[in-house]
């Protein structure tokens, strides 16, 4: 595929974008897969993801490990970029962001399967794991264990 097979109608990429005011708003772009057709993993990690816990506003953080196996599509990274900035100001529990994400992305790319970990540090003494995944983990591709150790505090 040429340059302009995989670019067209992108409207974030090589531009000034505003970060978007809520997860809703966010654009989640798509790019056409060069390599449809192999068969192989991508992994993108925001070790610095944050929302708001939506009962008292205060920040909750995350480090989120997104795992796919691409058909048709790939994710355009500074979309993804955005979007994940889109929930530092938006109100939901550590389940909804990651399981919320995990769709989001599954409904836009169509996958042959994705997954998502979203490991959150604690806040009020209890770390929350969430996982979200489309299907069973292919048994002929390597995906590598996602590396995020459960939290241990002091113990």
């Amino acid at each position: 595929m040429s340059r302009d097979d995989i670019y067209p109608g992108l409207t974030q990429l090589g531009k000034a974008t505003e970060i978007p005011s809520d997860p809703e708003q966010a654009v989640l772009e798509r790019v056409p897969n060069p390599q449809a057709g192999t068969r192989y993993a991508v992994r993108f990690t925001a070790p610095e993801f944050t929302s708001l816990c939506p009962m008292t506003g205060h920040p909750d953080f995350a480090h989120l490990v997104i795992d796919y196996l691409p058909a048709g599509w790939l994710v355009e990274s500074k979309s993804l970029k955005l979007y994940l900035t889109s929930f530092r100001n938006h109100g939901a529990f550590h389940e909804d962001c990651t399981v919320s994400i995990g769709r989001r992305l599954a409904d836009l790319l169509e996958p042959e399967w994705l997954r998502i970990g979203g490991y959150w540090y604690p806040r009020g003494g209890i770390p929350i794991d969430v996982f979200y995944q489309t299907g069973p983990a292919p048994a002929d591709v390597w995906i590598p264990d996602q590396g995020v150790p459960s939290y241990r505090g002091r113990g």
